[in-house]
């Protein structure tokens, strides 16, 4: 993409994602994500009401007398953006590519995290690492952001979300909340990489899908391709047995993703490429302040 064409991409998603963060997902990121995190502050003598599990042992058996510890909302977050890169975002109908919507949730969740006040960083991947920009403030560091979204090229087509997962436990030290925005299209098991990530950090996956990755159509003969793989073949949509067997492998693996997700206690939203995904993720931060 030519430098002006991308300077211009830039500026249009920037007016839409800003005023989103802003007019919409204000306050409910705010109650949403920023109560999550608590801060250990202080210990002091247990005074009758306080919760048992809030006692600090060591402190209790110094002194004979029992002691719990204070604890205070953080003020500032980190905030991560786990994106996937792989070659299956580069699909979509209607227009609209998965990696669109996944660039327009990332800017959106970038501006919401600046407005509060948070650090805010990102992981690319692929199978591998394929760029980490460190957790920093300020709108200077949001556009740097939204230019990779549009514009990043990955080295390799394939997918390895435990990886990310692990590499997020590995270099974020402090706890922070962390959206991984992906179709979760991976053959991999990443179930325990994402139960250890979710004890360190808040994790929450952002599934983005096509409605054509749902079902065949019928339209015969149609060639296809694996865009992480390069595999082609033909087949043949007229096949009622086939379309059935394809709609229900999908099904599987939607109920497997989920499945993992409730498993690690992991927050998810699905969002479909011809959907408003405003609506999906305010469902989502609702869902969060009502527990």
């Amino acid at each position: 993409m030519e430098t002006s064409e991308l300077l211009k991409k830039v500026r249009q998603i920037e007016i839409k994602t800003r005023g989103l963060s802003a007019n919409i997902f204000a306050g409910q990121y705010h109650s949403a994500f920023k109560g999550r995190g608590m801060a250990f502050s202080e210990v002091r003598e247990y005074q009758y009401g306080d919760d048992i599990r809030d006692i600090d042992w060591n402190v209790t058996a110094r002194y004979n007398k029992p002691f719990v510890k204070v604890f205070e909302e953080e003020r500032e977050l980190t905030v991560m953006l786990l994106v996937d890169v792989s070659a299956s975002q580069d699909f979509g109908t209607r227009n609209t590519m998965k990696r669109d919507i996944v660039t327009e949730i990332g800017a959106t969740l970038a501006f919401s995290a600046i407005q509060n006040n948070d650090k805010i960083g990102v992981i690319f991947f692929s199978d591998k690492i394929e760029k980490f920009i460190p957790p920093k403030k300020g709108r200077k560091h949001i556009l740097y952001i939204i230019r990779e979204l549009i514009n990043f090229q990955p080295e390799s087509p394939k997918t390895d979300v435990g990886m990310a997962l692990k590499y997020l436990t590995n270099v974020i030290k402090k706890r922070c909340t962390s959206f991984m925005i992906s179709d979760f299209v991976d053959i991999a098991d990443y179930d325990n990489a994402l139960t250890i990530a979710n004890r360190k950090h808040d994790i929450v996956a952002l599934q983005v899908y096509d409605n054509l990755e749902t079902q065949l159509p019928r339209v015969g003969l149609m060639k296809i391709l694996d865009a992480e793989s390069g595999a082609e073949r033909w087949i043949d949509t007229s096949s009622r047995k086939l379309r059935d067997t394809y709609k229900d492998w999908w099904q599987k693996q939607q109920s497997s993703m989920q499945t993992t997700f409730n498993r690690s206690k992991v927050d998810s939203v699905s969002v479909r490429t011809d959907e408003d995904y405003v609506k999906a993720l305010l469902s989502l931060f609702k869902k969060r302040n009502i527990r």
